[in-house]
Parts: structure tokens; C-alpha cells; sequence
């Protein structure tokens, strides 16, 4: 249906949690309510709620309070891909193809056009959608900052900060016992967190998934700062940097999964190997989910905030396919094809990089 005739909108949230995302649900609710006259749900448990016609109405008093509450009132999934849905057969689980489940549920429900928010497995299944016809705007939100066309997603930012406040605290333990602290921080397959957070918090030593690192060459830079009266190093570590031998360490593997490996263990490795090769006692500690939670600070609040509003505005100006996103200053929309499985790394040649490589900080060469 045309644009101009929307009366109702569904909205989800996908992937991992992470802090902002009730905030967006609560703009689009209030906006779409306030501005447009439009009634709203969210459906539950991300693609689950989609595929289950799972839902629950959205109105002021549903969204009263949400802005600084971390996680999702929706709840969320990151295994649910509707297009290899699993479901149970008398010969066992198998995945199906419920898209057209979805388009049912939607025109029974008389659901206009859908908010979809998430990371790049999320915004992946949101192009498919769009490109079957539904009219979707997508909103990017990943702690990891990886998606495409966005300069930042919100839930960065508090992670980012999490991180800091961790590595701050650890700096003091490391400094008395004269020990080698290793911090893994979360990020997948891309080291945005490990680098701001180790940039923020004065880590020594840096690893992220983008560079190859030499144990060798930190442990020579490990006893060089010993030599110097530095006689520990905090190291952050991005949880997608390789073990020394070129596989990923992992904690599980998810069934059914988009992105099946769930990453996690490199950072007792690292400080076991550079434990080895420097003699100086070393510590790991893996931040994990703490890294997920929590109440989004104030810059994740306001881009979660101006997200809700552009997709809400997105969606009346008629936009459809497109998904919303950070560039510069502005909030602007960009093709949902531009960032459909893709990821955005950390440039070789990115200003923290080279600032840190200025201060004398240890990428891992």
C-alpha cells in the first residue's frame, strides 16, 4: 500500500542486546503516536516473534520510563533466521523457509511497514524483506560498531565505556603485584571496542583482528618497558584476533545460528604465551557480557533517540529498503543493500592507529 496510508507499524529488535535499544522503541513508538497517529507493535524475541505472530501493543504508557533501561522489553533472539527457521518434524528439526509465513502474519495483523533493529545478521534478513516487498527501515545497533554506512552505531559508546572503567580499575592490581594484566574485550571480528577502550584507558599494548601481532616482538616490548622501571603491562585484547597457531578460539558453537562461533578464550592464551616469553607473571581476565549491559549513557541515548526519529520519518516521507545511520553529524538514510552482510573493520590506516603508534603503544609488531 502506499506509504502515505500507513496506520499501524511492527517493530523488532534482532541479534545480540545491547544498551539503547529500548530507547529507539520507545521514539518510534512516541513519534509514530504522536506525529502520525499510528498504532505500533513490537513482536517478541526478534524474527522469532515475526514468524510465531508473537506480539504485544506499543503505546505511551507501554514506553513510559525505557530511555536509560538497558536490554529490550521486546527480548531478542540471534539464531532466528526466518529464512532457515528451525522446525520441529517428526523426522527432527530441519529449516524452513517462513517468509511468506511473515508476510501473512503481517497482513493479518495489518501491519503496514516494520522498524527493524540490529546488527548485520539482522539487517541482512531486513534487505531480503525489502527486497520481497515489505517496506522496512532498519536501524543500526551493534556494541561491535561494525556495520556499514554508519559512523557509530549506539551501544558502542556504553560498551566502550564499560570496558574503560574495567581496564582503569585493573591498572592499579597490575602496577602492585608487577604483573602482566591481558583484558579481552567483546568486538567479533573487528576491533573497534579493544582499540577505543585501550586507547581511552592507556592500555600498553593493543590487539585487534585487523593486524597481525608477533608474541615475540610484545614480549620484547614487555621487558623493554621492565629495563625502563615499567614493571607491568595491560594488554586489551579484541576477542577475534587469532591464537597463536591461525585458528579462532571459541567458546561454542550455536546450531542454526547466522553467525554460529561464539567467539571467547583468547585472552588467557595471550597471557599464558606472553607470561612464557617475557618471565613476568601475567593475568587474564574476560570482560564478556558485561560489556552488553546496563544503562546506555547519555551520547548512546540521544543517537538511539535521533534513530527512532529518523526511521519514524523515513517511513512517512515514504522511504522503504533504507536504514538509518551516523554520518558526520547527521542522521541520513542509506540503502539496506550497502550494508547487508558486511562489515566494517578498522582501517589500517586509522587516526588512533597512528596517534597510538606515536605514543609508543604496542599494536603487536
Amino acid at each position: 500500500m502506499p506509504m502515505n496510508k500507513i496506520s499501524k507499524i511492527g517493530i523488532l529488535t534482532g541479534g545480540g542486546d545491547c544498551p539503547g535499544l529500548n530507547a529507539v522503541i520507545r521514539t518510534v513508538v512516541r513519534c509514530g503516536i504522536h506525529q502520525y497517529g499510528w498504532e505500533a507493535v513490537g513482536f517478541k524475541d526478534g524474527y522469532r516473534g515475526l514468524v510465531l505472530n508473537d506480539y504485544l501493543p506499543l503505546d505511551f504508557d507501554s514506553v513510559a520510563g525505557l530511555l536509560d533501561k538497558g536490554g529490550t522489553i521486546l527480548g531478542t533472539s540471534n539464531r532466528d533466521n526466518p529464512f532457515a527457521f528451525p522446525v520441529a518434524t517428526p523426522e527432527g528439526e530441519e529449516l524452513r523457509d517462513m517468509s511468506a509465513q511473515v508476510h501473512a502474519n503481517l497482513q493479518e495483523d495489518g501491519i503496514d511497514a516494520l522498524v527493524i533493529i540490529g546488527g548485520d545478521g539482522t539487517m541482512t534478513a531486513a534487505e531480503l524483506f525489502s527486497q520481497q516487498g515489505i517496506p522496512v527501515i532498519g536501524v543500526p545497533k551493534t556494541i561491535d560498531n561494525d556495520l556499514i554506512g554508519t559512523d557509530y552505531t549506539f551501544g558502542f559508546q556504553t560498551a566502550v565505556e564499560t570496558a574503560t572503567e574495567a581496564i582503569d580499575k585493573i591498572h592499579s592490581t597490575a602496577e602492585s603485584h608487577h604483573r602482566l594484566m591481558v583484558v579481552e574485550v567483546m568486538g567479533r571480528y573487528a576491533g573497534w571496542i579493544a582499540l577505543h577502550a585501550g586507547m581511552s584507558s592507556g592500555a600498553d599494548i593493543i590487539l585487534i583482528p585487523e593486524l597481525a601481532y608477533d608474541l615475540d616482538a610484545i614480549a620484547a616490548t614487555i621487558r623493554r618497558r621492565a629495563a625502563a622501571g615499567k614493571h607491568f603491562s595491560i594488554i586489551v585484547v579484541s576477542e577475534g584476533i587469532r591464537h597463536p597457531q591461525g585458528h579462532l578460539v571459541s567458546q561454542r558453537t550455536v546450531k542454526n545460528s547466522p553467525d554460529p562461533i561464539r567467539l571467547g578464550g583468547i585472552g588467557p592464551v595471550i597471557a599464558a604465551e606472553l607470561e612464557t616469553r617475557s618471565g613476568i607473571e601475567a593475568r587474564s581476565v574476560v570482560l564478556g557480557h558485561l560489556q552488553r549491559g546496563g544503562s546506555p549513557n547519555p551520547f548512546d541515548r540521544i543517537l538511539a533517540t535521533r534513530f527512532g526519529a529518523a526511521a519514524v520519518e523515513a517511513l512517512a516521507a515514504g522511504q522503504k529498503g533504507q536504514m538509518v545511520a551516523l554520518q558526520g553529524t547527521h542522521i541520513d538514510t542509506i540503502p539496506l543493500s550497502m550494508v547487508a552482510s558486511k562489515q566494517k573493520l578498522v582501517p589500517a590506516d586509522h587516526e588512533l592507529l597512528r596517534i597510538g603508534r606515536e605514543m609508543g603503544i604496542c599494536f603487536g609488531s
